[in-house]
């Protein structure tokens, strides 16, 4: 393996700020129709409403994992620019592998929530139907 340098870590730099953006904007999203769902389900409340809220807290859940885990590599990215700066390549490594472990985590929840929200939209076209 080649020496760690402080360019590799730097390389995540907007591959992950670009996955926190869009992550953001999926919570955003989600925020507007849980307050349009609420204000539904109090006017009238139903079954169907309450399926798409209880759906909805879950995708919440996994997107706020999502973040989290995103943010957490990009501070473990600039925590190995840190220790690459004072010579401490073992832990340098090291760090950046766990780095990629979180970036890795935090996409693959990003597939499971969207999977989760195609079933969410599947169901409420079949409503339709």
């Amino acid at each position: 393996m080649s020496e760690l340098t402080l360019t590799t870590p730097a390389l995540l730099f907007s591959a992950i700020s670009l996955i926190l953006l869009a992550y953001t904007n999926r919570f955003l999203a989600y925020a507007s129709v849980v307050r349009n769902l609420h204000a539904s389900f109090k006017e009238n409340p139903n079954k169907i409403l309450l399926g798409q809220i209880n759906n909805l807290r879950k995708r919440l859940r996994l997107t706020q994992s999502m973040q989290i885990l995103g943010i957490g590599s990009l501070l473990l990215c600039v925590l190995c620019m840190f220790l690459i700066y004072v010579s401490l390549q073992g832990w340098a490594e090291l760090v950046f592998g766990i780095a990629l472990v979180l970036l890795i985590a935090s996409l693959g929840l990003s597939i499971r929530e969207i999977q989760i929200s195609v079933r969410a939209l599947d169901i409420h076209l079949n409503d339709m139907e």
